[in-house]
């Protein structure tokens, strides 16, 4: 018996099927062979034999020939291999074929075979592999040629019988031969199929948690995630202390959308695991995290740093979630630690700026955001740093910055436009915003921009500019509900084209009927149309999706007409605490309870 490695496209003469003619000419040399012995020879036992036998049958004999490099078996060869350096496999596989049947050489076979299931020549490949296992029949490679082959023709019986002898034939324990299996099934496209072959092959293997591991690895890869989550529990049951198997089982429930159970399967098993639980409950905290129990995973991540104090994930995972709870001092302290690894250091830097940032401590902020020089936290460190110098007063120095920014992509070239007409708006620099929007457009169709531009000239009161870049979306993309939505609330509060306006609402109500913006939309048009009690209750439906002060202003507004003053104040107040300053509450409060 010999050793044998996954079957793949590599070939045993040369790596590749495009290879250089040096390549070429140490393969030819080593086709010019003396006959090739095979020690086992006298040892072969009888199952052995009776594969020999059915090879002969065939017409195929167990020969081991010298032959010599003739003028015609050179040509060919070049003709091969050179048809497979460039591309042409189907050239490539014929002369091998004839090659093979006209050698019977174990090389030539070998690599004929190889680059005929490279090429998916199937029918050559299957030819090519029953003449390499007539010769070598103790090799388990042929045997893996012959079982994918077998799959591809719906034979589940000669399937297993090659792959019981690859099983057969290969050094190894049971369940590490079983594993070279699944990973050669796994890349199959019958997936039934595969999966019977599988159940058999471990059908007596029952107690044996490595091979029900990889039957429910193949399952996995083959989107069987309902049986592939029953073996892994089947795995669980007989080794629970496998963690491999209990990292596959978690990744399994994620895929089927079963997070909480994959949470609480964990929170029943960690305890038990007393201490040797890392690589465990770092998955934990993050199911945690993406479960938005951000308090619950902060704890993990503590218990986890008590492990491994100096591990660079956990630091991370702990300044997120300090930052993400507002605990500014000590999500500091972690990203200070995590910029002294060189690795994260750019992330570090990024998030010890959107802590001064916060802080509004905005020159310590930008000093942090200019260390910023890589990773995915890069660009949006760079479009921090220009609002910030903006926010200082440094307009010109800003507009630069965000000049200089590199890009990737045309969707963060808009969000550099977009910025940069943002903080001329923040100075009230209205003109010049627009001419940012204008030159960036031009004769070009880009949603955003013109999107931006539309909301821009509505605050201009050029309605006429606003009411064009929004038809312009539509035409292009009729279901924009944004766009709808942005046109119908407009011409319902600054027009008296009050019924057009409900038809563009409606479409948009119609296409996104969970959001709250058009909600609010709804009940305006409603309100401007003298359907006071229908506004209110979509109005009311807005406010349960987001307490927003405009959908506040906006229902306080409706009440305070039809009578109920108090129910208005009430929605007024509760508003005006979470935002005092929001200058639609203040002007609808001024005008009807001066």
């Amino acid at each position: 018996m010999r050793k044998t490695v996954l079957f793949s496209a590599s070939f045993s003469c040369a790596s590749t099927v495009r290879l250089a003619l040096p390549g070429l000419l140490v393969f030819l040399a080593a086709c010019n062979t003396s006959p090739l012995k095979n020690p086992l020879a006298d040892a072969v036992t009888e199952k052995q034999r009776d594969i020999a036998d059915k090879a002969r049958i065939t017409g195929i004999e167990p020969l081991r020939p010298s032959i010599p490099l003739t003028e015609d078996i050179l040509y060919k060869l070049l003709v091969a291999e050179l048809a497979g350096q460039r591309g042409a496999l189907d050239i490539s596989v014929q002369n091998y074929l004839q090659l093979a049947r006209m050698t019977k050489d174990p090389k030539i076979i070998e690599r004929a075979a190889r680059i005929a299931v490279y090429a998916r020549h199937n029918d050559a490949a299957s030819e090519l592999a029953r003449m390499w296992v007539a010769l070598d029949p103790l090799n388990p490679d042929p045997h893996q040629v012959l079982a994918v082959m077998s799959l591809r023709r719906g034979e589940k019986e000669s399937a297993l019988e090659h792959l019981q002898s690859i099983l057969d034939y290969s050094h190894g324990e049971f369940h590490k031969k079983l594993w070279m299996i699944a990973n050669l099934l796994g890349r199959e496209q019958d997936k039934e199929l595969v999966l019977d072959v599988m159940e058999a092959l471990v059908a007596k293997q029952q107690d044996d948690p490595q091979a029900i591991y990889a039957y429910a690895h193949v399952a996995a890869r083959l989107g069987d995630l309902q049986r592939a989550r029953a073996l892994l529990e089947q795995t669980l049951g007989l080794a629970p202390e496998n963690d491999n198997a209990a990292m596959s089982y978690i990744s399994v429930l994620q895929r089927l959308g079963q997070g909480n159970d994959a949470i609480n399967w964990l929170a029943g098993i960690l305890p038990a695991r007393k201490g040797n639980d890392f690589n465990l409950r770092l998955a934990y905290a993050r199911l945690l995290t993406d479960a938005k129990r951000f308090a619950a995973a902060r704890r993990q991540f503590e218990l986890l740093s008590v492990q491994a104090p100096n591990n660079a994930e956990v630091i991370y995972a702990l300044g997120l979630l300090y930052l993400q709870a507002n605990r500014l001092s000590e999500s500091e302290a972690h990203f200070k630690r995590l910029a002294e690894q060189a690795e994260r250091s750019d992330d570090a830097a990024y998030y010890l700026g959107r802590i001064e940032q916060e802080r509004k401590h905005y020159d310590k902020a930008s000093a942090w955001y200019r260390g910023v020089q890589a990773g995915e936290n890069y660009f949006d460190a760079q479009v921090r740093l220009a609002m910030l110098l903006a926010k200082q007063g440094r307009i010109a120095e800003a507009r630069k910055h965000l000049h200089s920014i590199r890009t990737r992509g045309e969707k963060q070239s808009v969000i550099l436009i977009q910025a940069e007409a943002e903080l001329l708006i923040e100075e009230q620099r209205l003109a010049e915003a627009i001419q940012v929007y204008d030159a960036a457009i031009g004769d070009q169709y880009h949603a955003d921009l013109l999107y931006a531009r539309a909301m821009l000239a509505e605050k201009m009161d050029r309605l006429d500019v606003m009411e064009e870049d929004l038809r312009r979306i539509l035409v292009q993309e009729p279901n924009n509900a944004q766009a709808l939505n942005a046109l119908g609330y407009t011409l319902a509060d600054r027009t008296d084209r009050h019924q057009e306006a409900f038809g563009l609402i409606k479409r948009a109500l119609e296409l996104s009927p969970g959001d709250f913006y058009i909600l609010d939309s709804m009940g305006w048009v409603l309100y401007r149309m003298g359907r006071l009690d229908d506004a209110i209750i979509y109005l009311r439906k807005a406010m349960q999706l987001r307490a927003d002060p405009e959908i506040a202003a906006h229902l306080g507004e409706v009440l305070w007409v039809i009578g109920d003053k108090e129910g208005a104040r009430q929605v007024w107040d509760t508003a005006l605490q979470a935002t005092p300053e929001d200058s639609r509450l203040l002007d609808v409060i001024k005008r009807f309870n001066p």
